[in-house]
Order: structure tokens, then C-alpha cells, then sequence
């Protein structure tokens, strides 16, 4: 009998492939190194920084776990309380969110992730809603700064109340640590800036509602609530409901020049003004000072009646005319219509004139030039 040249361990692989896949199947058997490269594809690869969504699995104070596609468990790691609380108080278990890599691989074989842009992208979602409808919402006072105040949302987000946008009669150092009511006039989150303003919280008809026994004209008394380069902000009871806030500004304050309010001025002070008309928009009583009292000038300037003829000198030269000092105050002008066209003036020339009218609100005295004979086209 001839022997046979199989050999039975080629024998044995026919066979084996034989049993294992049928003859008329083109599928290709794979190599372990394909099933390895197989099996280690279905999970992420991690590296420090990057941007990752996963699926909430756990959450706990005391654990945070995800589902983001790796061989185990990511960990949320924070310390920050607040942002904690927002976590706990925001998010389910199930929820997707993204998240931030802070180590692709701990010690315990776990990655460690951040929740900090998820929540920092729903409070800046939340406040663009709230901007938006301007809705009411509350913030903290931490400090006063020289123009307005420091303050956070109960988000944790930190934002500015300015001096001109606050309403209240306490002293400004009594309200750090407060919860006041505000709305959000201006967001910028690549600036991470906000600002906030308290007297907008009160509503146009609210607004009316208080002012109803207001009058253009009324005496009213009110306190200083805070001071500002430009003016005063105070407030006023009102006999509907609460109070109101009114404004004066510094050329209201005083018939004399004021260069430095707070020397004249300080929060918490009384005074008495008098109202000179409503602003609707800001919701403020725009006030007055130095109207309670005469116009000092005004009996200066009956020193000048019409058709008056004075002798007075150029004291500057201006785009509208010529300007003259009258003494304690009062200026006298030679509009620019009224030179004429062979008449050139210089500062320190003499110059006699005749009184034209007077303004009043300017404590200006309008003049025209006594002329010898009336030059041709002169009106």
C-alpha cells in the first residue's frame, strides 16, 4: 500500500477550518490582532483637555460619575461648593452633558473630568433668557467701588451694579452682604462682563403710579443715596407706595460752580429740592437746587434794558461772535450776523454797543454795534 504524502497536521487545519466556516462563505477568518484592535476601538482615547460628552450615571454630594465611553467610569472632580450645589440642583441622572478632561487616567484607573462648562453654559443661557425678558432675578452685594457696586447671582456668575442704576436709601456700605432684586442690562461672555441695574426693576405703570402727587414745580424733601461725579441720586417717599428715586444734576446744585460734589454733599444727607420734571425711561424725578432760590443774575441783568447803550471790551473771539465781560458774572455777545462785513474786533478793543435783548438762561446780554453810518447789505 502506498504511503500517503499528507501530512496530518495540514490534515487536522483542513479540517479545523472546514468545521469552523462553511466551504461557500468569502468571509476571511480574522487575525487575534484584528479582535484586539477590534475590542480596544469601541472605547475613547483620552488626553488632557479635551471637550467630551457623556451620560450622567451617578449623582451624589459625595460621588459624580459618567458614562463618556472609556474603559471605566469618569469622576467629576470639584471642590467648589457653589458649583457643586449647581450640579446637584440642575442635573439627573441620565442627563447628557459635556465635560472637560482634566486627567485621562487616575490612580484608581478612572478618568477625572470638570462639569464647569456645562453649568457655566446654562447660567449664561439662563441670563440671556432673563436679559431678554427682562426678568427679575436676585444677586448678592460683596463690596462697593468707587462707581458702583460688586455683585454675584446666586448662580455664583459675578457682575456690576453702577451708582447710577441703584435705588435705595441705605448707606452703600450697609449693603454688602444684601440680596437685592435686579435685572440684566448688558451681557458680554467673552468679557465675562455684566452689568446689572436695580431701578429698572420698577415698572413704567408702577413707575406713574408713584409720581401721581408729583408736580413740576412741588417742594419735596429727599435723602442722598449715593454720589456721583456728574450728580446726586436721591430718594423720596411717595404717599402711593414706597419710595422713588430723582436726580440732580451738578449745574442743579448751586447757582456757583461745584468742582468736587462730596465736598458740598454726603450719602444718607437731607435735602430739599424742588421737581423740574419726570424722566419715564430711567424712571427717576429729575430735581433742582439751586431753583429753590432766586436766580442771583437775574436782578443784575435788569441792568441792561433794551436800547441801553454801554462802552465794554472784547474779552474772546468765538466761531458764533464776539463775547464781552459785563461784570459779576454777566456776558454780553455781538452774534456773528450782526459784525459787519468792514468791522474786525481783537481781544482788549473798546467797543460800544446797544443792548438787543437778554438771555436769561445764559445770563447773557445780546448787543449790536453802534455804528456811525450803516454800512451797505447791513441788516
Amino acid at each position: 500500500m502506498a504511503k500517503s504524502n499528507i501530512n496530518p497536521f495540514d490534515k487536522l487545519r483542513v479540517d479545523a477550518d472546514n468545521t469552523s466556516q462553511p466551504q461557500s462563505s468569502s468571509v476571511k477568518p480574522m487575525t487575534m490582532a484584528e479582535l484586539l484592535q477590534k475590542a480596544k476601538s469601541k472605547f475613547v482615547t483620552l488626553k488632557k483637555g479635551d471637550s467630551i460628552k457623556g451620560i450622567i450615571t451617578k449623582l451624589t454630594p459625595s460621588e459624580i460619575l459618567l458614562n463618556i465611553n472609556a474603559k471605566t467610569e469618569a469622576v467629576v472632580l470639584e471642590k467648589d461648593k457653589k458649583i457643586l450645589n449647581k450640579i446637584l440642583s440642575s442635573l439627573r441622572v441620565g442627563d447628557e452633558v459635556s465635560v472637560t478632561v482634566l486627567n485621562p487616567e487616575s490612580d484608581f484607573g478612572n478618568p477625572v473630568v470638570s462639569l464647569r462648562k456645562s453649568i457655566d453654559d446654562m447660567v449664561w443661557t439662563k441670563l440671556l433668557a432673563l436679559k431678554k425678558n427682562q426678568e427679575v432675578l436676585e444677586v448678592i452685594v460683596d463690596s462697593v467701588t468707587r462707581g458702583g457696586y460688586l455683585v454675584t447671582t446666586l448662580d455664583g456668575v459675578s457682575g456690576f451694579l453702577p451708582n447710577s442704576h441703584i435705588s435705595t436709601l441705605e448707606n452703600p456700605e450697609n449693603l454688602i452682604g444684601k440680596t437685592i432684586k435686579v435685572i440684566a442690562l448688558d451681557l458680554n461672555r467673552s468679557l465675562n462682563k455684566i452689568i446689572f441695574s436695580q431701578r429698572q426693576v420698577l415698572g413704567l405703570g408702577d413707575f406713574e403710579k408713584k409720581i401721581l402727587d408729583f408736580k413740576i414745580g412741588q417742594k419735596i424733601d429727599a435723602i442722598i443715596s449715593n454720589i456721583a461725579s456728574f450728580g446726586i441720586f436721591v430718594t423720596m417717599q411717595t404717599r402711593v407706595a414706597g419710595y422713588v428715586e430723582g436726580f440732580i444734576h451738578i449745574s442743579e446744585l448751586s447757582w456757583e460752580s461745584i468742582s468736587d460734589i462730596s465736598e458740598n454733599f454726603g450719602v444718607g444727607q437731607k435735602i430739599t429740592a424742588v421737581i423740574t420734571g419726570f424722566d419715564k425711561e430711567s424712571r427717576r424725578v429729575n430735581l433742582s437746587i439751586k431753583r429753590l432760590a432766586g436766580d442771583p443774575l437775574e436782578k443784575r441783568l435788569e441792568e441792561f434794558p433794551v436800547d441801553k447803550k454801554i462802552k465794554t471790551k472784547v474779552v474772546k473771539i468765538i466761531s458764533s461772535g464776539v463775547l464781552f465781560d459785563l461784570g459779576e458774572g454777566i456776558v454780553g455777545i455781538i452774534k456773528k450776523d450782526k459784525i459787519p462785513p468792514n468791522v474786525s474786533y481783537k481781544e482788549g478793543l473798546e467797543v460800544e454797543a446797544t443792548v438787543s435783548s437778554i438771555d436769561k438762561k445764559r445770563h447773557r446780554v445780546v448787543l449790536t454795534p453802534v455804528l456811525k453810518e450803516k454800512p451797505i447789505g447791513y441788516r
